[in-house]
């Protein structure tokens, strides 16, 4: 921000670390608008997340120098609000003209299914007259985009799936939800024993918390889980960290997980929280996915899918050898991993761990 006798200038903030531009999506405020100091003044969109830039200071808007859709660089000139304590009424708003309108972008950006004005082919005109539309891509869907391909052209990918009792936590979950919710002000879901299961097996199978460099001549081996936890938004797909995961109890793995999925749902959540993952959990049976084959967040070497915890007939052998059916509750685990780095047999014996601590069940010491 730089103040002359003749207004504030706004600039574009720092957004995080290694972020240096961004696109501006939005503007909240018009040329003659009042804005108080922190009211949110614009919208912009990096590589990582879409956020709010709220106004340094109190005054009118005088101008808008970046339009809708430009890219600026961090510490570049947005707009033009006026000198604090000046009178802003005093002060006439520019002309409409002085701020050009952003041009139309549909034709330029998708050429090749921009919508037919004089359909000279029955294809075309069939085309035209099903209401299609052609809307710009969301710079965060582009970085999604880019990102997935890249992931899957930077390594060799695999996935191995395994299926996982879950009754006794199940059990443990239905008699101790109420409390939980009473004293910590989070719902009990399946989905902090999974994580709490998944991060305590790291230890044990260092490899699958670790990152290969670019050129597969060295294999960092990470001493701490970062935890990366994919989480669904109306804006897209985005990675929120939880810093330290392996020294958190399941209270505070289930308050950190909600903590993470709001602030990415509420536009809240800052750059820096989106970045130093070293392993990633997506829980795609949320949405009733029985299983997946999730993508590698680069350059992690696995992710981990959750599958939805589902009622199902199993047998099983009773004392004695008896074949017994019994209503259990299933959930599938799917992992997938580098391969340049992590074996099948390395990938089968992690998720073996992760069953068998899920298996053996959690005490209610645990919840505490």
């Amino acid at each position: 921000m730089t103040t002359t006798q003749t207004g504030t200038t706004v600039v574009l903030p720092s957004l995080g670390e290694n972020v240096t531009e961004a696109t501006i999506t939005r503007w909240l405020k018009t040329p003659g608008d009042h804005i108080e100091q922190d009211e949110p003044l614009l919208e912009v969109a990096t590589d990582k997340v879409d956020t709010e830039v709220p106004s340094p200071a109190a005054g009118t808007l005088l101008e808008i120098i970046a339009t809708e859709d430009a890219v600026v660089e961090v510490g570049a000139a947005l707009a033009v609000l006026s000198a604090q304590g000046s009178d802003t009424q005093d002060t006439p708003a520019p002309a409409a003209e002085a701020t050009p309108a952003p041009a139309p972008t549909a034709a330029t950006s998708a050429p090749a299914r921009a919508p037919v004005s004089n359909p000279t082919t029955p294809e075309a005109a069939a085309l035209s007259a099903a209401g299609d539309r052609v809307e710009k891509l969301p710079r965060i869907r582009r970085t999604i985009a880019q990102r997935m391909l890249e992931s899957l052209q930077t390594s060799a990918q695999l996935t191995t799936v395994l299926e996982v009792d879950v009754t006794e936590i199940s059990r443990l979950r239905n008699r101790e939800k109420e409390d939980f919710h009473r004293r910590t002000g989070v719902k009990l879901s399946f989905l902090p024993f999974f994580v709490a299961a998944a991060v305590d097996a790291l230890a044990e199978h260092p490899v699958i918390n670790s990152s290969l460099d670019a050129d597969c001549t060295e294999v960092t081996y990470h001493g701490a889980v970062h935890l990366g936890m994919a989480v669904d938004s109306d804006k897209g797909l985005m990675v929120p960290v939880i810093r330290d995961a392996d020294t958190l109890p399941i209270p505070e793995l289930a308050r950190a997980v909600a903590d993470s999925a709001a602030s990415v749902r509420t536009g809240t959540i800052r750059p820096d929280d989106l970045s130093g993952g070293t392993f990633t959990i997506t829980n795609t049976g949320s949405r009733g996915a029985l299983f997946d084959t999730p993508i590698i967040n680069q350059p992690q070497s696995a992710i981990l899918g959750i599958g939805a915890v589902v009622e199902r007939l199993v047998p099983t052998l009773g004392d004695g050898g008896a074949l017994q059916i019994n209503v259990k509750s299933m959930a599938y685990l799917s992992l997938s991993y580098d391969h340049r780095i992590v074996d099948g047999a390395d990938a089968a014996r992690y998720l073996a761990t992760v069953r068998q601590r899920l298996e053996d069940g959690f005490d209610p010491s645990d919840l505490q």
